[in-house]
């Protein structure tokens, strides 16, 4: 995800970049709970309230790409190690009407993005939904749709961004997550692809990656949780149980209606 993926956007530690809304917080919290009709209402209160902002229908666009991350068990089969048979066999094809409602929010994030900051240019919202609304879309394609190559131009794109926001405000810590997302999981690809991808612009340091996505893990919000579930993911893969035991115990404490974390536990036992 390059994802995706989010206002209490910044680290509170820096009041003067800090911005707090208690639907969107909310929103998020419920989506990673699983719950995600309760997110969208959520996150409906907060376009009704506040028409203008794009991170309402960037975050329902968020909600709506999880729900399918789930109903196809995603996380599980594209990043966590085991790629179980039944994960594989008979797997339901991607709903379409999901994918219309998840493109008409992203369609809306573009345009009261575009109309923010014809205004204001360094309108923080505008441009944190416009990385949410490239990361969230690579993320469909990559993950979902399996379109690879179409996918790099939404990730490239988000980077940019997200490199441009931390320039200005380098507390930013959930913005950390565009880049180090491309960055881990790109470079799980074999090497001919690592190399293809990297001939293409693509950022694809194992390392690098971690450190960003840690920095999101440790001081983000909005994408805290994505943050710790692929460090989470990288320490299975590296063999290291004990941080990846430590970081989905603190998952499953947190969102105790969500399987995935009391399931990989299960596993590490």
């Amino acid at each position: 995800m390059i994802i995706v993926i989010p206002l209490l956007l910044l680290l509170a530690a820096d009041p003067a970049v800090s911005l707090h809304s208690a639907p969107i917080e909310t929103g998020f919290r419920q989506m990673y709970d699983l719950q995600f009709d309760k997110a969208h209402q959520s996150f409906g209160l907060w376009m009704r309230e506040h028409p203008e902002d794009p991170m309402g229908p960037a975050s329902d666009a968020a909600a709506y790409l999880f729900s399918e991350f789930n109903r196809l068990h995603i996380l599980q089969s594209e990043l966590f190690l085991h790629n179980d048979t039944f994960l594989n066999h008979n797997k339901p094809a991607p709903d379409g009407g999901i994918k219309q409602k998840f493109e008409d929010a992203l369609q809306r994030t573009e345009g009261l993005a575009e109309r923010a900051l014809s205004k204001d240019p360094l309108n923080l919202n505008a441009q944190f939904a416009n990385l949410m609304r490239f990361g969230l879309h690579s993320d469909y394609l990559a993950l979902i749709e399996k379109k690879y190559v179409a996918s790099l131009t939404e990730v490239k794109a988000s980077r940019a961004i997200a490199e441009k926001l931390l320039a200005a405000h380098p507390n930013l810590a959930d913005a950390y997550l565009a880049v180090g997302v491309e960055n881990y999981l790109l470079s799980l690809k074999p090497a001919p692809v690592r190399w293809f991808l990297r001939i293409g612009g693509a950022e694809t340091d194992k390392q690098a990656g971690i450190a960003d996505l840690s920095i999101t893990a440790a001081h983000g919000n909005l994408f805290l949780p994505y943050a710790r579930i692929l460090l989470a993911v990288a320490a299975l893969r590296d063999r290291d149980k004990a941080k990846a035991r430590e970081l989905l115990q603190g998952l499953a404490r947190d969102f105790p209606d969500n399987p995935l974390y009391k399931q990989e536990l299960a596993r590490l036992h």
